[in-house]
């Protein structure tokens, strides 16, 4: 049973439209491993361009970087995985999104590329090479949901159901992405935007855990229909999200 639960949470290969990474933009890296380090048992590596690898149990899981831009806000944003991530972003441009960074190699490790949907919430998308993605999700103190929280559901249904139907409606779909209007949680004039969850085994107490590191809570423990979820920001400011599925 052990042996078959482990290759559950393993994912060498994502078909596109997946959510296969995320990565937090921060100020302090070195704050940002002591918080995620403690909160979720994380281990860390370094990787191309001065970020590093969060690992859980030896097992890719994440990544922090460094802002390069004290402008920029801190924040953690999810991939989405594409075998040609060039062809991606002319499908985007012509959706009615936006290319903010084009394709560029990060290492051996694959392509990236930095992109808005048409409501303006920012996303990546990762043309895995070297590193395909997740190592572990589903399981705590690894990615377990990412949610869009977006003025427009239905155009959000379509805008990304064109670009990734098969990962979010197909036959064999077992889509990690909902969509949600920003007022089911955030007030009305939040911005649209994703919120990365991390799969903990008791909401409460993560929370509890996030304060006692410096971090705060934006919204305590609350049902969905997908699990337990609490929305929290780190200790400089980046938001994400606790579940319990």
């Amino acid at each position: 049973m052990a042996e078959n639960r482990a290759s559950e949470y393993r994912a060498p290969e994502y078909p596109e439209g997946t959510p296969c990474w995320v990565d937090a933009q921060l100020p302090d890296v070195a704050a940002g491993k002591r918080f995620y380090g403690e909160l979720f048992g994380w281990t860390f590596e370094d990787q191309p361009q001065g970020s590093v690898r969060a690992l859980k149990d030896g097992e890719p899981v994440a990544s922090l970087v460094r802002k390069t831009d004290g402008r920029l806000p801190s924040v953690w944003t999810v991939s989405f995985a594409t075998p040609d991530a060039g062809a991606l972003c002319r499908r985007i441009l012509a959706a009615g999104g936006r290319v903010v960074a084009p394709p560029r190699h990060f290492g051996d490790l694959g392509v990236t590329a930095l992109v808005t949907d048409p409501d303006g919430a920012v996303f990546s998308l990762w043309q895995g090479a070297a590193a395909p993605g997740f190592g572990r999700r589903h399981q705590p103190g690894a990615f377990a949901w990412v949610e869009l929280y977006t003025r427009d559901t239905a155009a959000a249904n379509t805008f990304y159901g064109g670009l990734f139907h098969d990962a979010l409606f197909g036959p064999d779909a077992e889509p990690d992405f909902g969509r949600a209007p920003v007022t089911d949680v955030f007030a009305a004039e939040m911005p649209p935007h994703f919120l990365v969850h991390f799969a903990v085994e008791d909401p409460g107490a993560a929370v509890a855990e996030v304060v006692r590191l410096g971090g705060r809570v934006q919204v305590p423990p609350f049902g969905t229909s997908y699990g337990t979820a609490a929305v929290v920001t780190d200790n400089q400011g980046a938001s994400f999200a606790l579940l319990r599925r």
